[in-house]
């Protein structure tokens, strides 16, 4: 078979129409946002931003106290613009944690993860080897999974451990029309298993699954508050995209997983002890950096309730 440089190179169906290329990115942090405007704008804190997107430090306010309504109220708003907020300096205890984490909704319970003193309070760093350095959102396998989470950094390793957070919402819009209209109505499976079944012994393992059996959710959801096009398919628990075959299902969603490793999209944080980190599970990922082993790093995170995606 003769082959001309010149001509036009066709691509299989199952290949996503481009790849990750260099170039300029689209980086609105709201919608319809160039991104271009900072924090500073709320009363009851002072934020400092850490990335171009998303991610910001608050400072000025001390969460061992009451937050009243009006605190509570600008403290959404930062989640909402920014997606993901981080307290330093805060050594709250985990009934504090919990406290908090309740006035944004009811509290998740995960069987599959060790716990510290409550069953919603999820405790890493007790001795076993847990798998969060993959990018994923948090409890994708359930119908309604989690709204949003907060992370207490209770104890450090001397270097490494730290955490990144992809805005997964500016990763939709980076997507090529082609991509996106592959998609745009498409729904995934999504199943508890890939990312749980390394580390559960296999009667445990079939108990949960009983729990939690696949459920499908749209490739691209619609935030329920601010309206944003929202890539929702994630590379621990999204196993297929409904009514596309099997090759042509696992390229795109490698095409799609890959997004979260654009790091414009990024956020990383470097912790401290005391540190709480609370994040909008609907619009983001995060994947937690594995480079600290043989030394300890302790956390306690809660999951806050939330909707069936849209």
């Amino acid at each position: 078979m003769t082959i001309h440089l010149d001509a036009p190179v066709s691509r299989p169906r199952t290949t996503p129409a481009i790849d990750l290329l260099e170039g300029e990115r689209l980086l609105a942090r709201l919608p319809g946002d160039g991104a271009d405007r900072c924090g500073g704008h709320f009363e009851a804190f002072t934020l400092t931003p850490l990335g171009r997107t998303l991610g910001a430090e608050i400072t000025g306010i001390d969460l061992r106290e009451r937050v009243d309504d009006g605190l509570r109220a600008e403290l959404h708003r930062a989640l909402l613009e920014w997606k993901v907020l981080f307290f330093p300096g805060q050594h709250l205890t985990s009934d504090r944690q919990r406290e908090l984490a309740l006035l944004w909704g009811d509290l998740e319970t995960n069987p599959m993860l060790d716990t510290g003193d409550s069953a919603d309070v999820v405790r890493f760093g007790t001795g076993k080897r847990t798998y969060e350095n993959i990018w994923h959102a948090d409890t994708t396998f359930r119908t309604a999974p989690a709204m949003g989470a907060m992370l207490r950094m209770v104890r450090t390793p001397p270097f490494g451990g730290d955490t990144l957070w992809a805005d997964m919402a500016v990763a939709y819009d980076n997507l090529t029309d082609d991509v996106r209209a592959r998609i745009d109505d498409a729904v995934a499976v999504h199943d508890m298993v890939p990312g749980f079944a390394r580390f559960l012994d296999r009667e445990r393992l079939a108990r949960v699954q009983d729990l939690f059996p696949p459920v499908t959710h749209p490739v691209v959801r619609t935030h329920p508050e601010t309206g944003r096009r929202t890539l929702y398919v994630n590379a621990l628990f999204t196993t297929a995209i409904v009514g596309m075959g099997r090759d042509e299902s696992d390229a795109l969603l490698r095409h799609l997983f890959a997004q979260a490793h654009v790091p414009e999209f990024q956020v990383r944080y470097r912790w401290s002890e005391g540190t709480l980190a609370f994040w909008d599970n609907r619009a983001t990922q995060h994947y937690a950096v594995g480079d600290y082993h043989p030394h300890p790093r302790v956390a306690e995170r809660v999951a806050i309730a939330g909707d069936r995606p849209f």
